[in-house]
């Protein structure tokens, strides 16, 4: 990871009427993302194992990395990345979205 990297998270919380296949299903279309569209240069994903309790009902976290924000930006409306939000967003009570740039010295 380079200083100029842009970081893109996403965090999701489910709605109650997501099974765990859903949620599943929804990881899967997640992780295809990368092989689909060629401005994302990193890829990881988890769910919540913090102890303070302060996700707010959060449970699933996103890291995607892109060389620049002309990469992030080519990205969000390109339309595998459209087709997964058709997926996910009947299934999603929260989503929260957080990029930035590198800045610590």
């Amino acid at each position: 990871m380079t200083k100029s990297d842009l970081t893109h998270v996403v965090l999701f919380k489910f709605k109650p009427e997501a099974t765990p296949a859903k949620v599943k299903e929804i990881v899967a279309a997640f992780e295809a993302l990368p092989s689909k569209i060629k401005q994302i240069k990193g890829f990881k994903w988890g769910t919540n194992n913090s102890p303070e309790k302060l996700n707010k009902g959060l449970t699933h976290a996103f890291v995607l990395t892109f060389d620049n924000e002309k990469d992030r930006d080519a990205y969000l409306p390109h339309p595998a990345h459209k087709e997964f939000g058709k997926i996910v967003g009947p299934w999603l009570d929260e989503v929260t979205v957080v990029d930035f740039t590198n800045q610590a010295k």
